[in-house]
């Protein structure tokens, strides 16, 4: 039928609107013969299969409501829908940055659960530290915790020091200043001069620790910067006591005999003497020795769970007896992280 023929009111098939008048269309579209072919749009009268009178502005209000709704839900669950689209859509949301607890995935997700994983994520936040004092110099270990320079170590490395250089895992040296210091702790803060752009470690949970635990341990033992360790939890809540006088055991361990403790009423690495504190401790048997004081007790996430702090290193042994003997201690991170305000307002110095 032409153009010039079809009857007034039908309107041409295709976009164009709807009579409101038609009638609404059947409840089914009828049924094909089986096997048969498709009816083709032009057999079919337009009027047969016509939409309910309804403009079409007003149909596609529906889903312009529904991503407005949408919209509004998504705004008040705020971080957690912005986390549930995340992990549906494998991408991260802008602005999000990951927290210091042990839920933080520090390690390549290619590396994971591994220590080569744990030693490519985190070396570059353990330093070598070098502190001279009137009576000698040693080596020990340290974690950075902000990228401008703060470091963590223990107390017994820089006390005392009289000058205090520090070397990145880039080979980058610098001098630095005591901030802060706990003896009873064995814990100190110390600052990087002229620092900048350094990556800071992430301090995990202490209290998630469980006996088995496989960690890594990081540190410069006998002055070898960046050395790695792995072992295992071997158990927690170990009373180590220290000594808190800063002359007792500086020349011991400065001639690389280990610094003096106590556990279990045993003295290691010489005498404490009568000035001396206890702290709990988490133990391990990764390799340890002189130089790994101050480093990093770290688990299978790459994050910071301890420092360690004490380890029997025998000396005068025979060859075949001499290193580690699998028996080192570490201060739990939450000491570490409850210690520090007191620390950067220059506790002890």
């Amino acid at each position: 039928m032409s153009e010039n023929s079809r009857p007034s009111g039908v309107p041409e098939y295709g976009p164009s609107p709807v009579n409101p008048e038609w009638p609404p269309p059947p409840p089914h579209a009828p049924q094909q013969p089986a096997g048969g072919p498709a009816t083709p749009p032009a057999a079919v009268a337009p009027a047969a299969f016509a939409a309910p009178a309804t403009p079409a502005h007003r149909r596609s209000r529906g889903p312009a409501k529904l991503l407005v709704a949408v919209a509004i839900v998504a705004a008040a669950v705020g971080g957690t829908t912005a986390y549930g689209v995340q992990e549906l859509t494998g991408g991260s949301a802008t602005g999000v940055t990951a927290s210091s607890t042990a839920d933080t995935d520090v390690v390549p997700a290619s590396l994971k659960g591994t220590v080569a994983g744990v030693a490519k994520a985190v070396s570059p936040s353990i330093v070598e530290i070098k502190a001279a004092s009137s009576s000698g110099s040693a080596t020990g270990s340290g974690v950075i915790v902000t990228e401008d320079g703060e470091v963590v170590t223990n107390n017994h490395v820089v006390a005392g020091a009289s000058q205090i250089q520090v070397r990145t895992s880039d080979g980058k040296s610098y001098s630095a200043q005591v901030v802060g210091t706990d003896p009873a702790m064995d814990l100190a803060l110390i600052k990087l001069e002229d620092a900048s752009g350094l990556k800071a470690a992430t301090l995990g949970d202490s209290d998630g620790v469980q006996v088995g635990d496989q960690v890594v341990a990081i540190g410069s033992p006998e002055g070898l910067t960046g050395t790695v360790t792995s072992g295992i939890v071997s158990a927690l809540d170990r009373d180590v006591t220290v000594s808190t006088d800063e002359s007792q055991g500086q020349q011991q361990w400065q001639r690389g005999g280990g610094w003096p403790f106590e556990f279990e009423g045993q003295e290691f690495n010489g005498d404490t003497g009568g000035s001396t504190t206890t702290y709990k401790a988490i133990q391990t048997d990764a390799s340890l020795n002189p130089g790994n004081s101050g480093g990093a007790l770290i688990d299978m996430n790459g994050n910071i769970i301890g420092i360690n702090s004490a380890m029997y290193a025998p000396s005068g042994a025979e060859s075949s007896t001499a290193g580690s003997v699998g028996l080192g201690f570490a201060i739990p991170v939450n000491t570490l992280k409850a210690d520090l305000p007191e620390l950067r307002a220059g506790a002890g110095s």
